[in-house]
C-alpha cells in the first residue's frame, strides 16, 4: 500500500466533501477496499466523517464496526452522528463502549452527549455528563459549558443552570441568550430582566445579540412590568434597526398589550415596516384580551385581504377575542368555517375557546353538547372542563356543573380549585349537605385551596397582598388610604379585613 495513495485520497476526502454526492462516497469508499487501503486509521476517520456529513448512518457504522484501531476523533464521529440523527440510544451505547475500552471523553465528546440528554429528557444522564465535565477540567470550554447550561435550561432545572453560568470563565452571546431565555420559560421574569440588565453592562465586553430582545421583553410583559419593558424599548431603539426585524416588533405588541398599554401595541404594529403572520395574530391577541372583540375582527378581515392565511394559533387569538366580548354568533361563524375556508383543523385549544364563549353566555347545554361532540374525545383537557365549570359557576347550573367537576376529579384529582368551585354552585342554591359532602373529600384528599392574592410592581419589587393579611409593614398606612378614597364611615382595620360590604 502506498503511502502517497493514503495522503492523496485523505486529502481528496477531507477537502472536497462539499462537491461530493452520496454515490461518490460510497463508490470512494469502495475503491479504499479494492486497492486493500484499509484498514487504516487515517482513511477510515476521514470516511466515517463523510458519511456522517451526508448522514449516512448504516454505511458509517459498517465502517466503524469494522475498525481495528479507533482513536477519540472515531468515537466522536460516531457520537456526533448518532445524535444528530436523534439515534440517541446508540449514543448512550456507543458512549459506553467508548468507556470500556479506558478512554475518557473530551470536549467534542461531551456537547452532543449534552444534546442527547435532552433528547431523551433524562435528567441522570446530563447529570454523569456534568460530573465528567467538572472532573476533566473542560469548565473552561465555552462550547462544553454552553451544553451543560442548554442541557439544564431545557431541563428546567433552573438552580443548576445558574451555577454553570455563574462558574462560566467566559460567556458568549449563547450563554447570556440561554439564560434570559430559561428564566423566561421557568417564571422567573424578575431574574430573566435582571440578567438583561447585566449583560448590558457588560456591553464593552459582550455583545448584546438582537436575538435576546424577543425573551427579555416576553419577560417584562409576563412580570407586568412596563417600566423595564420600555427601558427596553429605548435600548432597542438606540441599538438596533428594531422596525425590519418582526421578532423584536411583535415582542413589543405583546409586552405592551401585556402591560395594559394597547395604544402603544397600536403604535408598534402601525410602524412595523415588515409583518407576518405572528405581527396580526399577536395584536389581534391584544384586542382580545382588552376585551376589544370587534377590533380583532376587523384587524381579522383586513389580515385576510392582504393575504394573509390564518394557521391554528391565529384562529384560536380570534376565537378567544370573541370569548373575552361574548360576540358569540360571530365566534360560532369562524369555528364553523375554519377548515372550509383556510383549511384549519378545529384542534383542542378552538374547543376550548368555543366551550368558553358559550358557557361564559349561558349555552351551558350547548357547551356540553360541543365538548361531546369533538373528534379528539379522548384529548379533552382539564381546560375545557374547567370553562364549562367556570361558566356554571357564573350560571349557578348544579346539574352541568356536577359532570364538569366530576371530570375535573378525574383529571386532575390534586387541583383543589375544582371542589371549590362546585362549593360554590352548590352554595348559591343553599345545598349545604352537599358542600359538606366536598370538603370531607377535600379533607380526605388533603386538598388546600391556595389563597388567591393582587400584587403590584413598584421600583422593581412585587408587594403581594392577600385577603385578611396584615404582614405587609405598611399595611395600617394602606387601609387608611383606601378608607379616605372610599370616602365612607370610619371603619377599623379588624371591620375592613372581615367585613365583605367594607368594600
Amino acid at each position: 500500500m502506498s503511502v502517497k495513495t493514503v495522503l492523496n485520497l485523505s486529502y481528496l476526502l477531507r477537502n472536497h466533501v462539499p462537491y461530493f454526492t452520496v454515490l461518490q462516497a460510497k463508490q470512494c469508499h469502495a475503491q479504499t477496499i479494492v486497492q486493500g487501503l484499509l484498514p487504516n486509521l487515517k482513511l477510515e476517520n476521514d470516511l466515517l466523517l463523510l458519511y456522517s456529513r451526508f448522514s449516512v448512518y448504516r454505511n458509517a457504522r459498517n465502517v466503524f464496526d469494522k475498525m481495528r484501531k479507533r482513536n477519540m476523533r472515531s468515537w466522536n464521529i460516531m457520537i456526533a452522528l448518532c445524535t444528530d440523527n436523534s439515534m440517541y440510544k446508540d449514543v448512550f451505547t456507543i458512549f459506553s463502549e467508548l468507556r470500556s475500552c479506558g478512554l475518557r471523553p473530551d470536549n467534542y465528546t461531551l456537547p452532543p452527549l449534552f444534546k442527547a440528554a435532552i433528547g431523551v429528557c433524562n435528567s441522570g444522564f446530563g447529570k454523569i455528563f456534568h460530573g465528567f465535565v467538572i472532573r476533566l477540567g473542560y469548565e473552561g470550554y465555552v462550547v462544553v459549558s454552553s451544553s451543560a447550561l442548554d442541557f439544564y435550561v431545557k431541563c428546567g432545572a433552573m438552580h443548576e443552570a445558574r451555577s454553570v453560568f455563574s462558574n462560566m470563565l467566559y460567556r458568549d452571546s449563547v450563554a447570556w441568550n440561554l439564560m434570559i431565555s430559561g428564566f423566561g420559560k421557568a417564571g422567573l421574569y424578575t431574574e430573566a430582566i435582571g440578567c438583561f440588565r447585566e449583560m448590558v453592562l457588560l456591553n464593552g465586553v459582550i455583545k448584546v445579540d438582537y436575538m435576546i430582545v424577543p425573551s427579555v421583553l416576553n419577560a417584562c410583559g409576563k412580570e407586568g412590568d412596563l417600566m423595564k419593558g420600555k427601558e427596553v424599548h429605548g435600548y432597542v431603539v438606540k441599538n438596533f434597526v428594531f422596525a425590519a426585524d418582526a421578532p423584536i416588533g411583535n415582542a413589543l405588541i405583546d409586552m405592551y398589550g401585556k402591560c395594559g398599554c394597547l395604544n402603544d401595541s397600536e403604535k408598534v404594529f402601525r410602524t412595523l415596516r415588515h409583518m407576518n403572520l405572528v405581527t396580526w395574530t399577536t395584536m389581534i391577541s391584544c384586542y382580545g384580551i382588552h376585551g376589544k372583540g370587534e377590533e380583532s375582527l376587523l384587524l381579522f378581515k383586513k389580515m385576510v385581504d392582504e393575504g394573509f392565511l390564518p394557521n391554528s394559533v391565529t384562529v384560536t387569538a380570534i376565537l378567544a377575542s370573541c370569548s373575552h366580548s361574548g360576540l358569540i354568533d360571530q365566534g360560532k361563524h369562524i369555528f364553523s368555517s375554519v377548515y372550509s375556508d383556510y383549511g384549519v383543523e378545529p384542534t383542542v385549544e378552538h374547543y376550548a375557546c368555543m366551550v368558553y364563549l358559550l358557557s361564559r353566555c349561558g349555552y351551558l347545554a350547548e357547551a356540553l353538547d360541543l365538548l361531546k361532540s369533538m373528534k379528539m374525545n379522548s384529548s379533552v383537557t382539564g381546560s375545557i372542563w374547567g370553562a364549562l365549570l367556570a361558566g356554571c359557576v357564573m350560571h349557578k347550573n348544579v346539574e352541568i356543573g356536577e359532570i364538569a367537576a366530576h371530570h375535573l376529579f378525574r383529571l386532575e384529582p390534586n387541583n383543589a380549585s375544582n371542589y371549590v368551585a362546585l362549593c360554590g354552585i352548590y352554595q348559591s342554591h343553599g345545598m349545604l349537605d352537599s358542600i359538606s359532602t366536598v370538603r370531607a373529600k377535600m379533607r380526605d384528599l388533603g386538598l388546600v385551596k391556595i389563597p388567591g392574592y393582587s400584587w403590584i410592581n413598584i421600583a422593581g419589587k412585587a408587594h403581594k397582598f392577600y385577603q385578611g393579611d396584615l404582614s405587609h409593614p405598611l399595611a395600617h398606612m394602606i387601609y387608611k388610604i383606601i378608607y379616605e378614597i372610599s370616602n365612607t364611615q370610619p371603619l377599623t382595620l379588624t371591620n375592613l379585613l372581615h367585613d365583605d360590604t367594607s368594600f
